[in-house]
């Protein structure tokens, strides 16, 4: 498996508790903490417990109540989505990505998975009777299955697909963690203006509190999660935005600036070698997703359960990637359209966002069960259950 995050080491343990020999290769010099909040919605955390791994979760996590909708100019509630009731057994998590991270590690660890830092792939070669990666120092790895769950620049995508250019969004993305105040409630906030929304979320025990902030632009910005920006950017990109926003802003010291860049999802995903091996790709590297719907670490985790469940259920190696890419395709094409769908109905401006915003408050006063249940393909899907 070529990669030690979400999607590779879910993976490594799934398939390991199922009896398989697994080598995670990692490019980094260790496994840091790096990245900020993230969201499991109960899709992703039923795989989580399937893994064994509900109690490691619990541990690190905090459940969500509710998501709120607000008006981001004048810090009036639109709209909140009550998410208590929603597949009690499997819950709704905010939690920092390097705890999702830790834990994976552990559990993959404790299955027997063998961890290999520093371990950069410069090439992934596809024409000998099993797939080979070449590492940045000259070693040439083959193995009979090789996975790809190496992200937004994987080296297995651009194999199996060629080399492919994604095209930027118009928007940008920063994001910081600063002290959260006393007693916050387990919500997510999603803070809504003209061009530009910020969604924020206690973390480790409301200790920290978790801030996105988006905003549309025409000045491009770099597709990476190690670029930094002076906090006063942000702070102008949401000067109009209520006290509440603002008092947020303005705890904020070097935050995180990336790009959002469209890719589509691969057309090919996996390749089964004649001599019975196969080449794969998961997570980021087969649907890269717009952080709009909170799903890329629970869309990684079940694309792991599918693709170890079809390895054990099918007699080869081509009949179980192929099983996997049938399942997983049209899915993650879906959740990737409303991610890019959530994105342009939080950012109305002028007489569709007033129409937009009194509805959603009409239908929240009337039947508010109605915009959660609209998700029930999404959170209601178990891919635990086949």
């Amino acid at each position: 498996i070529v990669g030690a995050g979400v999607a590779g080491l879910a993976l490594a343990r799934a398939l390991a508790l199922r009896g398989a020999s697994v080598t995670v290769l990692e490019q980094a010099d260790a496994i840091r903490e790096v990245g900020a909040g993230l969201q499991i919605s109960p899709n992703g955390a039923a795989v989580l417990r399937a893994l064994g791994l509900q109690g490691a979760l619990e541990a690190v996590a905090t459940r969500a109540a509710a998501v709120q909708l607000v008006d981001g100019l004048t810090g009036d509630g639109v709209v909140r989505l009550d998410l208590q009731g929603l597949r009690p057994t499997q819950g709704y998590h905010f939690l920092h990505r390097a705890d999702l991270i830790a834990l994976l590690l552990t559990g993959a660890s404790e299955a027997g998975v063998t961890l290999r830092l520093l371990s950069r792939i410069v090439e992934v070669d596809l024409s000998g009777p099993e797939p080979v990666v070449l590492l940045d120092g000259g070693e040439r790895i083959a193995a009979p299955l090789l996975i790809g769950a190496d992200g937004l620049h994987s080296k297995t995508r651009a194999a199996l697909n060629g080399a492919a250019a994604p095209f930027f969004t118009g928007q940008v993305a920063w994001r910081a963690l600063i002290p959260c105040e006393p007693g916050a409630a387990p919500v997510a906030e999603v803070h809504m203006g003209p061009g530009r929304h910020l969604v924020s979320y206690p973390l480790r025990g409301g200790t920290l509190r978790n801030i996105v902030a988006v905003e549309e632009r025409a000045k491009w910005a770099e597709e990476s999660w190690t670029l930094r920006d002076d906090s006063m950017d942000l702070q102008l990109a949401f000067a109009g935005f209520s006290p509440r926003v603002r008092g947020w802003l303005d705890k904020v010291e070097d935050p995180w600036l990336w790009g959002l860049f469209r890719h589509q999802v691969a057309d090919t995903w996996i390749r089964p070698i004649e001599q019975g091996g196969g080449v794969a790709i998961m997570g980021d590297a087969a649907h890269p997703t717009l952080p709009f719907l909170a799903q890329g670490a629970s869309m990684a985790l079940e694309d792991a359960w599918v693709l170890a469940d079809a390895l054990s259920a099918h007699d080869t190696i081509a009949a179980a990637l192929a099983a996997y890419q049938t399942r997983r395709k049209p899915r993650t094409t879906r959740v990737v359209a409303a991610a890019n769908g959530n994105a342009r109905a939080y950012h109305l401006s002028g007489l569709p966002r007033v129409i937009g915003h009194a509805g959603l408050r009409v239908i929240g006063r009337v039947a508010p069960a109605a915009l959660v249940n609209r998700f029930d393909w999404l959170y209601g899907h178990d891919v635990t259950q086949g």
